[in-house]
């Protein structure tokens, strides 16, 4: 007996440890970059997975992949759809290249890797998607709406009544909608989104949402309710931007289908029509922009269940839809994130009280109140207080444009019905603020608990975070975040209160600090289909992306709309995953021709500059110039890793025409100073690569040398906050970058921080006459400076995605901890360091299938107190007078560096 338990124990070891198969761990199985997501059109998707190890070293050397329907199948590896053979490739993510997909069906997925030795792993645990309609010509309902008037202010009640009479098997709605919805089967509201669909250029696509439903569903009996809310498409609120003219303008209409499998395999469709009841609901008035009003006397309970009595209601009426591109939403949706309690309630008078939340966030209250049927509430949201400690809006309604007193900017109106205590959160808005004024007609009895605030933001997974000793730099590093995350509404935004405006220009500056710190490849994807919907047949962007018309006449030009290029490229570096960039290469390539056919010198003035700067203006010229070569040499890059050799070869020189025409004309070869040697002047051109190579040395040090003239401080607007410190870091100058970065008086980013801003601001001064959003992130990029100077973590171009690591640690002085963590796509990765006497303990982490370079300015280095040769999965990969470069692979490692 024992010598049988001792030889199976043998074999267990056998298949298990010695083959590896227990070696290997799959985690994190997208489609689509989303876990199982449902009501996907995408007929080749991606599938993307991590692997762990305890074993250091291992590496993907080929996968295989298989797709089917039957979930007990697909993990064994028999899949009934598609089988992609072996495939020798280290690399994610993988395609569906199997037959065409069929709509309203659930795919399963597994995936088995083979090792640098040969062996294969086990097959993952099956993920799965799901298709959507696949093709417009699915769709079954009509068009509905309530009015053909856009000027009709109240919301729209929509509901259906239908009876199921056998078991259901599987049911899912499918809704699209112009303006905004929420969706309500037997009085239960489905989902947790807000603000769906994500707003779109309405006249060239439309977004639809998929939800499961079938525990929402019942034998007898159903109802199906929809309320419509106007958002961008229905733009009542006027402002500068004359969204309330925009093409696509009308009353708010939706299509829906709710698709029912039965138990025994027959289908039924419930769909929009003119059947379909409707009336107005207690939304009396709701505006994207400014706010939403709710009268509860109008209150319909029950309007969304059984047997509510609708004699009162009408049909509703056909109409047409607002393009003929209807496709799937597939990215992560705008929730309430965050639950934020009030800090402070302060009571003015007898009908005044304010709310401090403590912090700037986006996003909405909700208030719970007792009082008088008829009482009118108003809750006033701002960011600062007057000099009298009331709520002032002074700094964010400058472009605000009221025909009458009826719509107040920034304000909800909650009119209560009298019945026991209400609760009132607007549905179809969401503004900027960390103050809330509450005033009412009668008298009201509120606590600090009466109101509660909602952090609204594109729920994007979390994937990067630093910590450090020096808390201002910490704090600066969550500000930062805020404010990205209060831009993220399913587009990135400039500020959520003033315009809430797809400003290109602040969204390119702001791109890496969005990439190392959240998972936004989904939103970025969505709005770079926007930029092809806006972009004119002659290659011109707007300003503003999506637009109802402006911003194709001011604010556009390569520095700001460069967005076309430059986020494609970042999402190729950060993610290894080409589609976007091969997307969207036709649209820069007109771009950057319209560029060169109206300035064929290689200048070009077209743009708004280097905006906001602390006080020396560079020429809108200088800037203009640097981003159009951006533009093109991404653009050759982009040809080259397409194979277009032919538009490789043609704008490869484009780019050395640009890069010579500046140099002519702002550089001085004998200096090395760039026209007057404005921080902006010098650092631009050093870190967009335009700087002949003699010469780098000698512009840096005059870069350094006007940082410290200017008191080691910032002396740039929006374009040179992108460059300055990156410039000086990565030209030798780390120490006097982190200086720059460090400072708490003005202009710096600390400045803020210590005068209280949680988010970041929209000018230096913090009290700037005009341009004085307090929740900007246009000058956030010194958050993913952090990873790149203090951590060192660069994605490598030549293996994109952080399948090559590439780490640059700074040690600087001043700093005893920095710690930087980012999760890429083949799972996280790890710099930190403490400084310990004359000691820097440097921890580094490589995850499995990844690799790294590490360049370390010290040849005094041990890891894990043994010498570099030591260590079988270290390879010294060169030595210079001041610095080593050391390849690793996947583990985890510790270095004594002196």
């Amino acid at each position: 007996m024992k010598k049988t338990t001792l030889f199976l124990s043998i074999l267990f070891l056998f298949l298990t440890g010695f083959r590896g198969y227990s070696q290997i761990v799959f985690t994190n199985l997208k489609c689509e970059y989303l876990h199982n997501p449902i009501g996907i059109d995408e007929p080749h998707p991606r599938f993307t997975w991590q692997i762990k190890s305890e074993k250091q070293g291992i590496c993907q050397k080929t996968y295989q992949l298989v797709v089917g329907t039957i979930p007990k199948e697909v993990s064994k590896g028999q899949g009934n759809i598609w089988n992609s053979g072996t495939v020798n490739s280290s690399f994610i993510p993988a395609i569906y290249q199997g037959p065409p997909l069929q709509p309203f069906t659930r795919y399963f997925w597994s995936v088995r890797i083979q090792d640098e030795k040969g062996i294969w792993s086990d097959w993952s645990t099956s993920a799965y998607f799901e298709t959507g309609m696949i093709q417009k010509e699915n769709w079954k309902g009509q068009w509905i709406t309530d009015t053909y008037d856009y000027n009709v202010k109240p919301a729209p009640y929509f509901r259906k009544e239908f009876i199921i009479n056998k078991p259901l098997s599987s049911v899912r709605a499918y809704i699209a909608v112009g303006g905004l919805y929420e969706l309500f089967i037997n009085g239960k509201r489905i989902g947790d989104h807000r603000l769906d669909p994500t707003y779109t250029r309405f006249d060239r696509r439309n977004l639809y949402v998929t939800y499961d439903v079938t525990e929402n569903l019942q034998e007898g009996k159903n109802v199906i309710g929809v309320l419509l809310g106007n958002g961008w498409y229905n733009h009542q609120s006027t402002a500068v931007w004359y969204f309330d003219k925009a093409p696509w303008r009308a009353r708010p209409k939706f299509c829906m289908d709710l698709r029912m499998i039965y138990s025994d395999g027959s289908v039924e469709t419930v769909s929009t029509g003119q059947d379909w009841q409707t009336h107005f609901s207690p939304v009396i008035f709701n505006s994207i922009y400014t706010g939403e009003h709710y009268d509860g006397r109008l209150a319909q309970p029950g309007w969304n269940t059984a047997d509510f009595d609708t004699r009162k209601w009408n049909n509703s009426i056909a109409t047409g839809s607002p393009s003929q591109n209807i496709t799937a939403q597939a990215l992560h949706p705008i929730r309430n994130v965050t639950k934020i309690p009030a800090v402070e309630m302060k009571k003015l008078d007898e009908h005044t009280w304010l709310f401090d939340f403590g912090r700037n966030i986006a996003g909405v209250t909700q208030i719970k109140v007792s009082g008088r049927k008829g009482t009118i509430i108003q809750l006033k949201h701002a960011e600062r207080l007057d000099s009298t400690g009331r709520a002032d809006l002074s700094n964010i309604n400058v472009h605000y444009r009221p025909t009458d007193d009826s719509d107040p900017f920034q304000t909800d109106i909650f009119i209560l019905n009298g019945q026991e205590e209400e609760t009132f959160m607007p549905r179809f808005n969401y503004k900027g603020f960390q103050y809330v004024e509450v005033t009412s007609d009668q008298p009201l009895k509120l606590t600090k608990e009466s109101l509660t605030a909602y952090f609204m933001h594109s729920d994007v997974p979390q994937i990067g975070k630093i910590h450090s000793s020096n808390n201002t730099l910490n704090k600066i590093w969550e500000s930062a975040n805020a404010s990205y995350l209060s831009n993220l509404f399913g587009y990135p935004t400039d500020c959520p209160q003033r315009e809430k405006n797809g400003w290109t220009g602040d969204a390119h500056i702001a791109v890496e600090t969005g990439l190392y710190n959240f998972d936004g490849i989904t939103v970025y994807e969505k709005w770079l289909a926007d930029h092809r919907d806006e972009q004119q047949p002659n290659g011109v962007l707007p300003a503003i992306i999506p637009t109802g018309g402006w911003g194709y006449q001011w604010g556009n030009g390569p520095d700001w709309t460069s967005t076309i290029a430059i986020i494609p490229w970042n999402i190729y570096l950060f993610y290894g995953d080409s589609r976007l960039l091969n997307q969207c290469y036709d649209n820069i390539k007109r771009y950057v021709d319209y560029i060169d056919e109206q300035y064929p010198s290689g200048i070009t003035d077209w743009g708004l500059g280097d905006w906001i700067p602390v006080k020396s203006v560079t020429p809108k010229e200088f800037t203009s110039t640097v981003y159009y070569y951006v533009d093109v040499l991404i653009l050759s890059k982009a040809a080259k890793l397409f194979r277009k050799q032919s538009d490789y070869e043609k704008y490869s020189l484009l780019a050395e025409k640009i890069k010579k025409a500046l140099n002519d004309k702002y550089l001085d070869p004998k200096t090395g100073i760039y026209g007057s040697g404005l921080q902006t002047e010098q650092s631009v051109p050093l870190y967009w690569g335009l700087v002949p190579d003699e010469l780098r040395e000698k512009v840096a040090a005059n870069l350094a040398k006007r940082v410290e003239a200017d008191g080691k401080h910032l002396d740039v607007g929006l374009l040179g906050s992108k460059t300055i410190l990156n410039a000086l870091s990565e030209n030798g100058y780390a120490g006097l970058a982190y200086e720059v970065a460090s400072q708490e008086t003005f202009p710096s980013w600390g400045w803020w921080i210590v005068n209280g801003a949680t988010t970041f601001y929209e000018n230096w001064p913090i009290d700037a006459k005009s341009d004085i959003s307090m929740n900007h992130i246009m000058f956030g990029e010194i958050n993913a400076w952090y990873y790149k100077a203090l951590g060192g973590i660069f994605p490598d171009e030549n293996q994109p995605g952080f399948k090559n690591i590439v780490l640059k640690p700074n040690f600087v002085q001043g700093l005893d901890y920095f710690e930087a963590t980012h999760e890429g796509p083949y799972g996280e990765i790890l710099s930190s360091w403490k400084k310990k006497g004359k000691q820097v303990e440097y921890n580094v982490s490589v995850p499995t299938n990844s690799e790294a370079t590490l360049y370390l300015k010290s040849k005094k280095i041990k890891e894990n107190g043994r010498s570099l040769d030591k260590n079988p999965w270290i390879r010294i990969k060169e030595t210079q007078e001041n610095q080593i470069v050391l390849e690793l692979k996947a583990g985890n490692y510790h270095f004594e560096i002196k």
